[in-house]
């Protein structure tokens, strides 16, 4: 080998040599950032400052003693503003990872977001990662946004839970926003069931395809095959609850000619002569028609409260049934003697 060539191994540092193919090159592991990487630090200092609710501030005071020692073990400095409802974290002389100051702006941002201290601490961990994902912006109909963001949650937070699990992810729905706090492929997945929810796929199809996703993981023979034919295909139907008769419109006649000008007040007064009349005469008319108005009222409740001492007219059963009842109270004397005079003359010839 030839002084101009150097061999690959020497710039590779902790990574050796991998005599696999290259592209298999990414199941290498990461060797973790040290300070005896970065030994002179950062050159410039690095800041970042976040606004926090007002119903956030007892906890906040409560727990930022907690931050406050967590970040130092990281040499960040924290400030906290009860005044303004301001939290700040920057950067010391000490700081030598360059991307612990991004982990700390995420950790106060979690912390203004109505996430607990417990979850937002695990954002400085390095394989763990956050994702605030604003969804007011997503639809623009307050109902249907209530609805959606409700359905995300499900019935007693289940849908929410099954996300979590799936995705190895802890989700918060706080008002306007979702924040996950995660691995970077769950914080994928949390937002891409969070988006299609909002644009009204239910999460449960995403929820079913991640859990046959992670069942084919298990099988060595699928797990290099496209996995379409087992995924659930969603297809949005836009049925009516209600089949609307269509309205066919009829083109009018063309016509060179203007339609006509709708009459105004002044025109309807002059047509019926009311212009002309004087403020004592307009008053008087006014006065005559309350009274004739007032004077139809009083029929209109004359004759309803006469409506309670009006008989019921009896239906046509009824005035039959008492027909023939009369018709069998009545007795046939013709009859009846001569119906005696029979019985007499049987007891004579017996006798």
């Amino acid at each position: 080998m030839s002084d101009s060539e150097s061999d690959p191994g020497d710039h590779a540092g902790n990574i050796k040599h991998f005599s696999g193919p290259v592209e298999n090159a990414w199941l290498l592991e990461i060797p973790e950032f040290k300070p005896e990487d970065n030994p002179n630090g950062l050159v410039e200092e690095s800041s970042f400052s976040c606004l926090f609710p007002k119903y956030r501030e007892k906890y906040i005071k409560e727990c930022w003693p907690l931050v406050e020692k967590s970040l130092m073990a990281h040499h960040i400095k924290s400030e906290l503003d009860l005044i303004v409802g301001n939290m700040t974290v920057r950067t010391t002389r000490k700081t030598w990872d360059p991307f612990i100051i991004m982990k700390s702006r995420d950790l106060i941002k979690l912390l203004s977001r109505s996430v607990p201290y417990e979850q937002a601490i695990k954002v400085l961990d390095d394989e763990i990662s956050c994702d605030i994902i604003k969804i007011k912006n997503l639809i623009r109909n307050k109902d249907k946004f209530v609805k959606r963001r409700s359905r995300l949650i499900g019935p007693n937070g289940c849908t929410l839970k099954s996300l979590e699990l799936l995705t190895n992810c802890y989700v918060l729905v706080q008002g306007a926003t979702v924040s996950a706090i995660g691995p970077y492929k769950g914080l994928q997945c949390v937002r891409k069931v969070v988006e299609e929810t909002m644009k009204n796929i239910h999460p449960i199809y995403n929820i079913k395809a991640l859990m046959i996703k992670r069942e084919l993981m298990k099988d060595e023979k699928l797990r290099e095959e496209n996995w379409e034919r087992y995924l659930p295909r969603f297809q949005s139907k836009n049925t009516s609850k209600r089949a609307k008769p269509k309205l066919v419109k009829k083109k009018k006649d063309y016509t060179p000619f203007p339609p006509p000008l709708l009459e105004s007040k002044i025109d309807k007064q002059l047509a019926s002569g009311e212009y002309f009349l004087t403020e004592e005469q307009k008053q008087a008319k006014k006065q005559q028609a309350q009274l004739v108005k007032e004077k139809r009222d009083a029929d209109v409740q004359k004759s309803r409260r006469e409506q309670d001492f009006v008989a019921p007219v009896e239906s046509n059963i009824r005035v039959k049934r008492s027909a023939d009842k009369k018709a069998t109270n009545e007795i046939d004397v013709e009859s009846l003697k001569g119906k005696i005079a029979k019985a007499t003359k049987k007891a004579i010839k017996k006798k």
